[in-house]
């Protein structure tokens, strides 16, 4: 499986739901896009939480210097995004692709997030609650819909909301993958956990048509 992880903005817990992803499939990971904190990017934090010994780190298609939007931090430091340069990494493994942000961040003058999926990928939204979340998750499947993709499964980051979770769940019709809880802190362990209790869902989207 291909499995896209997007978010329905930034800050909402895509890294480490992609450290759960890849923990509970042993599965290979890729962001395409790093903007910033190269010393320390989510492929570094991909690293240090999982703990399986199969999964293959692959480099990013763009680092960039500055935490910004990338199609910013692209113009900061002379370059231009461009699709063509952003080639799939070749694995017979499962594959994590993480987003950056939500789907129309910005790449270039005319490409956004959305723009890196393809009709083979699984998408997996990541919701965390916040007052206008459950607009922003909307808008987020709608619109990935309106592309000609389907969502596979929604991941919720943060502390439970029952009424919110099944409105969403209820309005999309979308399989809830699970739901991870505030946490003091995401170590190995905890990953761990998590892709324990996730594994099952996840490979029943194996059999799932995208």
């Amino acid at each position: 499986m291909k499995l896209f992880i997007t978010g329905i903005s930034t800050d909402v817990g895509k890294t480490v739901t992609s450290a759960i992803v890849v923990e509970a499939l042993e599965a290979d990971y890729w962001k395409p896009i790093q903007a910033g904190d190269l010393d320390n990017s989510d492929s570094h934090k991909i690293k240090s939480k999982i703990s399986n010994l199969q999964s293959k780190i692959f480099e990013n298609a763009y680092k960039l210097n500055t935490p910004a939007s990338p199609h910013l931090a692209a113009e900061i430091d002379g370059v231009t995004i461009d699709l063509k340069q952003i080639i799939e990494p070749k694995t017979d493994n499962h594959l994590v692709i993480e987003g950056a942000g939500g789907i129309f961040v910005p790449l270039n003058e005319s490409d956004t997030i959305i723009d890196l999926i393809k009709p083979d990928y699984k998408v997996i939204v990541v919701s965390r609650h916040y007052l206008g979340s459950i607009n922003h998750t909307l808008l987020t499947i709608e619109a990935i819909r309106n592309r000609g993709f389907e969502v596979a499964g929604i991941i919720f980051s943060g502390s439970e909301n029952k009424s919110t979770e099944s409105l969403i769940l209820n309005k999309t019709g979308i399989k809830c993958i699970g739901r991870i809880d505030e946490e003091p802190y995401f170590d190995q362990n905890v990953i761990k956990e998590y892709a324990d209790l996730f594994r099952t869902n996840l490979l029943s989207l194996e059999k799932s048509k995208i």
